[in-house]
């Protein structure tokens, strides 16, 4: 991928152009079996993620470090959980309890057009209900269902019941509908000062977040993916889960590579108290929940920035912090419908009828893109001082991908041999897996993760200790 094609993928992410910065990429679209440059834009983003540790990296050290970005590894990583093995016979790999593929699905409606519907982890009842369909309907009977009814007017009733699902729409439909102009013209990861704060020295360790505190509040895919991300390069994560949210099986054990796992219930008054004394010892707090929903039990990103002043609060959504659509809940399949993804993906095929990309590829790259906005606010807060916000969501990810345009001969997927991105841990509690590695380079300080995954609820709700045994 020449250099100049890397910097304007940058620049239509509305993000800092790296002119001066040591890296390369290698290969080319296509790698995956699609219109869009899946690769090249989890490359960028794969980048983008380095240049952030890179910049902490000097901050702490005064040196800077050569990238490297690979396009196959890249475009793998967007279904990472796909390439996670388990390799002892005698045992069984965790199962996705959420999972109904009755209600995930992209279904047609009435005159021709088409929804994508999702079950998210509790909305397949109240689709059912809306469709006058009891908990036995079979796919079919949904199907015969869903083609009675207008597009608009079903999206519009799920709306109204605040679940998922929404029509499937072209691009030109997206560039005209209010949600895109509010998201047109912001930038790709929003990096914004929520609050005063002394400049904080990022903390000693051999790799650039060593020794950073992440609490990592999110589910499936792109927070974990962020979490997961900043441990890669030492940051000490904590997952935060509840014990009735479940597990979400394959997701859980890839995303939860270098992190620990913790329960805290925020429905009871010590489970709060609880989060309250994690968040006063933490640098980052990353969450995925519905635009406002931490704010009404107190977790807002202003609450937060006075209670420990100094932190950077991450947020991930669907479609956005801003704009008529920024309250709906959302997931990869959503923001691929809304923005006309799922419409070019079916294009391709002279088919007709829409389809979702070959991959993961708006949770991943949201992900990654969160990581990154947490990183640039550690640097600038280890230099400037002050607590930080950084947002990111699905549609705007999707969109940006489709800004970088389409590819020739999208039937001819490259992705071939991966055994050269793949590495083998043991794990207490899954036996001896294989998992992809992390699709980056950096010369000085390979990324990499240092613990197994383990189920939710596996480690006490409290920070480990710095290095050299400090508890603050």
């Amino acid at each position: 991928m020449e250099r100049q094609d890397v910097l304007r993928a940058i620049q239509l992410a509305g993000l800092p152009v790296p002119t001066d910065a040591d890296f390369e990429i290698t290969g080319a679209d296509p790698v995956l079996a699609s219109p869009h440059r899946l690769s090249e834009g989890a490359a960028v983003a794969r980048l983008l993620t380095g240049l952030a540790a890179n910049q902490m990296w000097e901050t702490k050290t005064g040196r800077r470090q050569h990238l490297r970005v690979d396009h196959r590894h890249a475009a793998a990583a967007l279904t990472s959980f796909a390439h996670v093995q388990f390799l002892d016979r005698d045992r069984t790999p965790p199962v996705d309890v959420r999972r109904n593929l009755r209600f995930t699905r992209i279904v047609a409606t009435a005159g021709g057009r088409h929804i994508q519907l999702h079950g998210s982890f509790h909305d397949g009842p109240q689709i059912l209900d809306e469709l006058g369909l009891g908990e036995e309907a079979s796919a079919e009977d949904i199907d015969a269902a869903v083609a009675r009814r207008d597009a608009f007017e079903l999206q519009d009733a799920f709306i109204q019941r605040g679940i998922c699902g929404g029509v499937v729409m072209s691009p030109a439909e997206w560039a005209g509908h209010p949600q895109a102009a509010a998201l047109r013209g912001r930038p790709l990861v929003s990096i914004t000062r929520i609050g005063a704060a002394d400049p904080q020295p990022l903390p000693d360790g051999d790799r650039p977040a060593s020794g950073v505190r992440v609490l990592d509040l999110t589910r499936v895919l792109a927070g974990p993916t962020c979490a997961k991300t900043l441990a890669e390069h030492g940051a000490d994560v904590l997952h935060i889960t509840a014990a009735h949210l479940g597990s979400t099986g394959p997701f859980d054990v890839e995303t939860g590579i270098g992190k620990r796992q913790a329960e805290v219930d925020l429905d009871r008054a010590e489970g709060m108290e609880a989060m309250l004394d994690l968040v006063r010892g933490a640098d980052v707090f990353s969450q995925g929940f519905r635009l406002g929903t931490l704010a009404r039990r107190g977790l807002s990103p202003e609450r937060l920035a006075e209670l420990r002043p100094g932190i950077v609060y991450v947020s991930e959504n669907c479609y956005g912090s801003v704009g008529p659509w920024s309250t709906r809940p959302g997931w990869e399949q959503l923001a691929q419908a809304a923005t006309g993804m799922s419409w070019t993906e079916g294009m391709a095929d002279n088919s007709g009828a829409p389809r979702l990309a070959p991959a993961a590829v708006n949770d991943y790259s949201t992900g990654y893109l969160a990581a990154y906005g947490a990183m640039v606010a550690l640097a600038r807060r280890a230099v400037e001082g002050g607590s930080w916000h950084v947002q990111t969501s699905l549609s705007q990810t999707a969109m940006w991908y489709q800004s970088l345009g389409t590819v020739e001969r999208p039937d001819q997927s490259q992705l071939g041999d991966l055994s050269a991105f793949m590495a083998e841990m043991d794990t207490p509690h899954y036996g001896h897996i294989r998992y992809l590695t992390p699709a980056l380079s950096m010369s000085e300080t390979p990324p990499g993760w240092d613990l197994p995954p383990a189920p939710n609820g596996s480690h006490q709700p409290e920070w480990a200790l710095r290095a050299g045994g400090r508890p603050g």
